[in-house]
């Protein structure tokens, strides 16, 4: 068993192996040499969720807002500050429901905010509405065992 962990990079989309025991010394994808992690949420269109929630070895968490949602824009700086916690166990990541209505509509998200960890392409829990960094964390955490 490899301990090689497949993550795909924010910029490029590429997947790289990046050994476990590496991902905490700021690794860099080996095509656009970008980092791999910035403690930022990565913004997701349609063109490139599929990839990020079904090739990245680590969990994604994915924040579904909308840029006319009030709570939506007081939990954007949490979740911001939770990025910087949870990376590079967790990807965080951010869909606007205006931009790609269609990602809503597949993984049927009823209210803005919700969270949604996915692991290896399969959802593993939601959370609608707004939270604090911290209660991301705990609530992120407690779903994935750390």
């Amino acid at each position: 068993m490899s301990d090689a962990l497949h993550i795909v990079c924010p910029h490029c989309q590429s997947t790289n192996r990046v050994p476990a025991a590496r991902l905490n010394q700021n690794p860099s994808c080996g095509r656009c040499k970008k980092d791999l992690f910035f403690a930022e949420p990565v913004e997701l269109t349609a063109a490139f969720f599929q990839r990020q929630i079904e090739r990245n070895d680590i969990p994604v968490l994915v924040d579904f807002w909308a840029p006319w949602c009030g709570p939506c824009k007081m939990m954007a700086p949490q979740f911001q500050q939770a990025a910087k916690l949870l990376e590079p166990k967790v990807r965080l990541a951010k869909v606007n429901t205006e931009a790609e209505p269609s990602l809503g509509s597949k993984y049927a998200v009823r209210s803005i905010p919700t969270l949604v960890i996915f692991k290896r392409g399969r959802e593993v829990a939601r959370q609608p509405g707004a939270m604090n960094a911290q209660d991301i964390v705990r609530w992120t955490t407690s779903h994935l065992g750390n």
